[in-house]
């Protein structure tokens, strides 16, 4: 048994504490290893993840498809930049889009990146295809919304954290309560270009809107003619129960903005879905990335939709996640005040009374669970897709005990 004076944990949290800027406040837990959905501490503890690199890693930690396809590449071709095209590429892009039900797909890295490319194709959608006169393009947002971390993205954030002390903010963006389709349609103008929502918002504490409220947004955006672009970062790729958030209401967005899962927990890979009168308005040097869509990204990316193509995940974390969202239900009363969620996604708000999140997960993670807290007592809970009902039982039953 390891014995606290042997410990590796406390040496390395104040390693990265010494040599990196505080922009997270990490759970003092320092991850060796992992496989599927447990990971290994430095000091051969084991936790079961719950928090999924916060749905990137839906298919478990190191999917041995997915390992096997990042291997192949390795030895044969990492990066061409967009200069050239490689032997991945259009495979990956043609395979995407058939999952979306698009034409076309614009691969990036990151979902923040994601975003500003749908942001960019939007505006420039406006001009060409609508004909709002130039520099007058304006999008709505929604309260609560997270999208990333880019100075144009915190613009339009109504969190102070991510935005405060990061002006000036970039122009452009109108922000309406979100689930209120009557305030939407008022802030929509022939100026608006575009309506961009989280079908579900992950870092508010995955709040699912109301019922008809997605239907609602596609009907106003098709009358008004603006396009409906759907955050589906963290929401989409088998989260929900559904290849997409969006599914479960029938609705399909004018664009995808996809990142997280797509990468299958190994690289980073982000991508925007749309129709060719979409993403056809981008001209080669208007917009692009050296590393997006790189081969290593698009052996892994591919892999990742014919994982999807079979329906298992989307199964999984429908049944699994009934499963959950009942147990959770069950403690409500017993320490939490609300459950919410969808699939293998849920937010529980505990008691302020009795502590916050983070010393929710801190304790927690003492039991051998991994959370990450958000907006004072809420915690997330979205594990891995691989993840057994026994070890869902395990989760729920050690946060009962957090909370007695």
């Amino acid at each position: 048994m390891t014995t606290v004076e042997s410990r590796r944990t406390p040496g390395a949290v104040r390693d990265a504490e010494r040599w990196t800027a505080h922009n997270y406040h990490p759970l003092p837990v320092v991850v060796a290893e992992a496989d599927g959905a447990w990971v290994t501490d430095v000091d051969g503890r084991r936790y079961l993840d719950c928090l999924a690199g916060y749905s990137a890693l839906n298919f478990g930690h190191r999917h041995p498809t997915l390992i096997a396809a990042a291997h192949a590449q390795l030895d044969r071709l990492t990066l061409t930049s967009r200069a050239f095209i490689h032997d991945q590429f259009a495979d990956f892009c043609r395979e995407l889009a058939e999952l979306c039900g698009k034409d076309l797909v614009l691969p990036m890295n990151t979902g923040a990146e994601a975003v500003e490319t749908a942001i960019k194709v939007a505006r420039k959608w406006g001009y060409r295809v609508k004909g709002v006169p130039a520099e007058q393009a304006t999008i709505v947002v929604a309260e609560g919304n997270f999208h990333g971390r880019t100075t144009t993205i915190v613009s339009f954030s109504t969190d102070p954290e991510a935005r405060d002390d990061f002006g000036p903010y970039t122009p452009g963006f109108r922000t309406v309560p979100y689930g209120d389709l009557a305030a939407l349609e008022a802030a929509i103008d022939d100026t608006t270009v575009a309506v961009l929502l989280e079908p579900i918002q992950g870092e508010q504490g995955v709040v699912v809107p109301p019922a008809g409220y997605l239907p609602g947004v596609r009907e106003l955006c098709t009358r008004r003619n603006v396009l409906f672009v759907a955050d589906e970062i963290q929401s989409g790729l088998g989260r929900t129960g559904e290849t997409f958030a969006c599914d479960h209401e029938g609705v399909r967005p004018d664009m995808y903005v996809l990142g997280k899962a797509l990468g299958g927990g190994i690289v980073p890979v982000s991508a925007v879905a749309a129709d060719s009168d979409v993403l056809g308005v981008l001209r080669p040097g208007e917009h692009g990335s050296t590393f997006g869509g790189n081969p290593l990204a698009c052996a892994v990316g591919t892999q990742v939709v014919r994982l999807l193509r079979t329906g298992e995940f989307q199964r999984r974390s429908a049944a699994l996640g009934a499963h959950l969202q009942a147990a959770l239900r069950d403690l409500v009363g017993q320490g939490l005040v609300a459950v919410r969620g969808r699939g293998l996604w849920a937010g529980v708000d505990i008691d302020p009374a009795l502590m916050t999140g983070r010393q929710a997960c801190e304790r927690l993670a003492e039991r051998g669970v991994l959370a990450k807290d958000t907006h004072g007592s809420t915690i997330r809970l979205a594990p891995p897709l691989v993840i057994e009902k026994h070890e869902l039982d395990f989760a729920v039953a050690q946060l009962a005990a957090v909370l007695r």
